[in-house]
């Protein structure tokens, strides 16, 4: 899996987050078995920004104009039939896009005691997820969601984000 990464806060340059996001996409398409549909390689645009830009875009396209830790827009329709199945397989080789905002993940990991590193990628992961057509709204599919965040997180030698 390929990630384009655009870096719009500097910030993000002092973390490595090319290396994490390289690491997160290919630990979920490995845990997930993903096998492109021809020799075209899954691609994801990653945009490193800060609360501003992130606020603006959650106002743009959730009509939620505050900061958030990550938004995800899939390039296609991936969703599953029914609450906790799981989602269609990508046909579209572009995945899709993601942003995730410095600050906020800032403030989550301190607040949460989580090492920096270790969020931004679960952040990460979450957001691939998202791309691929899982979701967290329903009980189940939340289930489902965070049971994959914890066993690709753990394959990663990173513990279980949901724990307190």
């Amino acid at each position: 899996m390929i990630v384009e990464v655009i870096v719009e806060d500097d910030r993000w340059e002092a973390v490595g987050l090319e290396a994490l996001a390289e690491q997160a996409a290919q630990a979920v398409a490995d845990h997930l078995s993903l096998t492109p549909p021809d020799e075209t390689p899954f691609e994801v645009s990653l945009l490193a920004c800060d609360d501003a830009r992130i606020a603006a875009l959650n106002g743009d396209f959730r009509d939620k104009p505050m900061p958030t830790n990550v938004l995800s827009w899939p390039s296609e329709d991936r969703a599953a039939g029914q609450p906790g199945a799981v989602p269609h397989p990508p046909v579209d080789p572009e995945l899709g896009d993601i942003a995730i905002a410095y600050e906020t993940c800032t403030q989550e990991a301190a607040a949460q005691s989580k090492q920096f590193p270790a969020h931004v990628t679960h952040l990460l992961v979450h957001g691939i997820l998202h791309l691929l057509g899982y979701d967290h709204i329903d009980d189940k599919d939340a289930a489902l969601m965070e049971g994959l965040e914890v066993e690709i997180l753990g394959k990663m030698s990173i513990s279980d984000p949901y724990k307190v």
